[in-house]
């Protein structure tokens, strides 16, 4: 389905995802846990962790390069990393 220039967004991407957020809702209700909150397991936060940190160091070898004046294919390969991880950090599950 795709967005459409009239009416609402789309909240949610898939009916998946929608699934999750109702069970979230589920479990959270009657607690004292915010009804938007995010809930990790300890496995799932060190991962998320993990990809930041892979990203930071992706991010810093552009840096690096760009002022060491590296070659275009260099640059462009350290660019397309630096976009990938950044693409895998967005995954919080």
């Amino acid at each position: 389905m795709i967005d459409s220039e009239s009416g609402r967004r789309r909240k949610y991407c898939k009916q998946s995802c929608r699934q999750r957020a109702y069970e979230q809702r589920a479990l959270t209700q009657g607690t004292s846990i915010p009804a938007d909150a995010v809930i990790l397991t300890a496995a799932e936060a060190e991962d998320f962790g993990d990809r930041l940190f892979a990203l930071r160091c992706a991010a810093e070898d552009l840096v690096t390069a760009v002022s060491e004046r590296a070659d275009t294919a260099t640059l462009t390969g350290l660019g397309d990393d630096l976009l990938n991880l950044a693409r895998e950090a967005e995954r919080l599950r």
